[in-house]
């Protein structure tokens, strides 16, 4: 019987991110006497949502092999939001001339990590650190010149619920499952895990190794910037601090919801539990008035935790 459920949660990896999800919210009914429990989880898969969107795009990048990371996520995601908001002009009739740029973005970032990566050669740890630099430094010179707000109509999307559950986390959701099926059904995603199991032997067996990992890298841009769109829409416009925390909570989710590491594995599911703990980690914390420093080593030891006990003792990589 224990040998079952051992089998079982290591074919579901996912399933401890939502378990430590359900402890943490636990925790916070406790502390409030109940008072606004059900309203944390609405909050929780608010900005939640934010952390799986660039979750989903670090997971297909993690999944194709070791070394492969978009470090590029927080500059592509700033410059993206200024210019979708300074694009919009704060009206309904620009809102489809700000997307376009906005994503349009994410599509540059996209190619200009594939040049760095493919065509120059350089690692892509050290090659989308620098991409990422570059739209930062574009992000900062362009706020000089910026104060637009988003356009009502997208702020209102971003911050509509539907039953009383955010419409944003039921569309990425929705995205989520279509992700989780592009990866076990459709050619690409197939040979992005076959690639990150093992890059040559997929090459070998005849799959297209550079056209997948480019593809990849053009997605992750894509949603980074669709990212820094949602954010800046539902913040009242775009920051220079606003991608910041996505750098590391974008590893964090595609790490806790169980997408190895060491890639040919992903786990669309476990980036919604994962992307919800972290944000009810802060929310206790900030219950429980627990300073900021103190905060991020508290969080450290949550996610240590809780990849200790998913990973075992006998954790192989």
């Amino acid at each position: 019987m224990k040998q079952r459920l051992a089998v079982a949660l290591e074919a579901r990896p996912w399933i401890w991110s939502f378990a430590a999800a359900l402890l943490v919210w636990i925790a916070i009914a406790a502390s409030v006497a109940g008072h606004g429990a059900m309203a944390t989880i609405a909050v929780a898969l608010q900005f939640g949502t934010f952390y799986a969107v660039v979750g989903i795009a670090q997971m297909l990048v993690i999944a194709a092999g070791p070394g492969n990371i978009d470090l590029s996520i927080p500059g592509v995601m700033t410059v993206a939001g200024y210019l979708a908001m300074g694009m919009t002009g704060e009206v309904n009739s620009g809102l489809v001339l700000g997307l376009l740029v906005g994503l349009g973005v994410g599509l540059a970032a996209g190619v200009f990590n594939i040049v760095l990566i493919d065509a120059l050669r350089i690692p892509p740890m050290i090659g989308t650190l620098a991409s990422g630099f570059v739209f930062q430094s574009m992000a900062i010179a362009y706020s000089r010149h910026s104060h637009a707000r988003p356009a009502p109509l997208l702020a209102d999307f971003v911050s509509a619920r539907l039953l009383g559950i955010p419409l944003i986390a039921l569309v990425f959701m929705a995205l989520t499952v279509l992700t989780a099926f592009l990866l076990r059904r459709s050619i690409f995603g197939r040979s992005v895990l076959a690639i990150g199991q093992n890059r040559e032997a997929a090459r070998l067996a005849g799959l297209a190794v550079r056209p997948s990992l480019a593809l990849v890298y053009l997605a992750s841009g894509i949603l980074a910037a669709l990212a820094g769109i949602l954010l800046s829409a539902y913040s009242g416009g775009a920051a220079l601090n606003m991608g910041g925390e996505y750098l590391l909570m974008s590893i964090a989710v595609v790490v806790l919801g169980g997408t190895s590491i060491a890639g040919g594995q992903a786990s669309p599911a476990g980036l919604w539990g994962a992307a919800i703990l972290l944000d009810l980690v802060v929310t206790m914390l900030n219950v429980l008035g627990v300073g900021a420093g103190l905060r991020f080593v508290v969080t450290g030891i949550i996610i240590i935790g809780v990849l200790a006990l998913a990973r075992g003792p006998e954790a192989r990589y």
